[in-house]
């Protein structure tokens, strides 16, 4: 028979820093804490633990596995203390109150976490960068930046992340699925940021606007192109003839110049595009049709983006402004009358105050 040791006897004690145990069992894994020892391995991606029942629990992470289920609203959880604080909901018990701004909540470890924000105190570190978090999951999340760990594995194309909510966005691709849809005209998305950009159109919101000359951008990678123009920044070259661009999409568009690729032609008076699209407008010259509309006063246009800088003559929009001479102009050609943007060479000149 097995010793029984007495209620209150801890036998067996730790050798490095002296904590006793009941059982055997538990100092021996106690002792890995000292030793480094690690002997349990997740055989997905190599994570290792000290005790059996760590590793299990992390596996559901790969697993998608829930066994803890709410038996109110039949929410299920990965682990049982996950379940145990979801309960709390049900019946509306909210313990502990911020006294600052008056928040309830139901774990006094939630309040401790909460009240960091008041007090600005940001208690994890990373030890790589220094960079500092108020919550312990955060730290832990930042520091897969440093090892390149990335738990979450998609299991179609083995593509892995380091957050679950960017897997779980990222199986949209292979799904189909496209969760968020516009109330307005039903296009949807399968981000929900793309979403947020998307209504922008309906409801004319433009939050990012340009310093210098104040137009309006719906996205703020647009605004930081735009603002490629003042400060003559040109990222992309053309790897034929040196020539620089402000956007990638237009390096590329003038790359088929070189390979002479896509060459589309009008039949005609011969005319040659390198895009169908370029094309498709030129014809309506021939054939007459104006398809865009001013619903001021009526004036059509063949194509849409005329359409859109002349009804800026309507609002008083002023869009356009030179940076030598900074007056301002509603069309953007009136100011740059073929005037090369690469910051090596200024060929052309604002033609109001003739300088380069």
């Amino acid at each position: 028979m097995g010793h029984k040791c007495s209620p209150g006897v801890q036998p067996y004690s730790c050798d490095v820093c002296s904590k006793t145990f009941t059982r055997k069992s538990q100092l021996v894994i106690h002792q890995r804490i000292h030793s480094g020892e690690r002997p349990y391995c997740c055989n997905v991606c190599n994570k290792t633990y000290i005790h059996k029942h760590h590793m299990v629990c992390h596996q559901r992470i790969h697993t998608g596995e829930r066994p803890y289920s709410c038996d109110t609203c039949n929410k299920t959880f990965m682990y049982k203390s996950q379940l145990v604080r979801h309960q709390h909901i049900h019946i509306g018990e909210h313990r502990y109150c911020c006294d600052v701004c008056s928040k309830a909540f139901i774990h006094k470890s939630q309040l401790v976490r909460h009240q960091h924000i008041h007090s600005g105190e940001r208690p994890y570190c990373c030890d790589a960068c220094n960079k500092t978090f108020i919550y312990k999951s955060n730290l832990v999340i930042h520091q897969r930046i440093h090892s390149g760990e990335r738990p979450y594995h998609c299991d179609v194309c083995n593509k892995a992340f380091i957050l679950k909510s960017h897997l779980v966005i990222h199986q949209h691709i292979h799904t189909g699925e496209r969760p968020y849809c516009c109330d307005v005209c039903n296009k949807a998305f399968i981000h929900k940021s793309h979403l947020v950009i998307h209504q922008r159109i309906h409801s004319g919101e433009r939050p990012y606007h340009c310093d210098v000359c104040n137009k309006a951008f719906t996205k703020k990678g647009s605004l930081i192109q735009h603002k490629r123009i003042y400060s003559g920044e040109c990222l992309y070259r053309c790897h034929v003839c040196s020539k620089t661009f402000i956007l990638k999409s237009h390096m590329i568009k003038h790359q088929r110049i070189h390979s002479s690729e896509g060459q589309y032609c009008c039949v005609v008076c011969n005319k040659e595009f390198i895009h169908k699209s370029d094309l498709a407008i030129h014809q309506r010259i021939h054939i007459g049709e104006r398809p865009y509309s001013c619903d001021v006063c009526n004036k059509a246009f063949p194509k849409k983006s005329s359409l859109r800088n002349h009804k800026r003559i309507h609002r008083g929009e002023v869009s356009y402004c030179c940076h030598v001479c900074n007056k301002t102009f509603i069309v953007k050609r009136d100011m740059l009358d073929g005037q090369c943007i690469d910051s090596l060479e200024h060929p052309y000149c604002c033609y109001m105050c003739k300088k380069i």
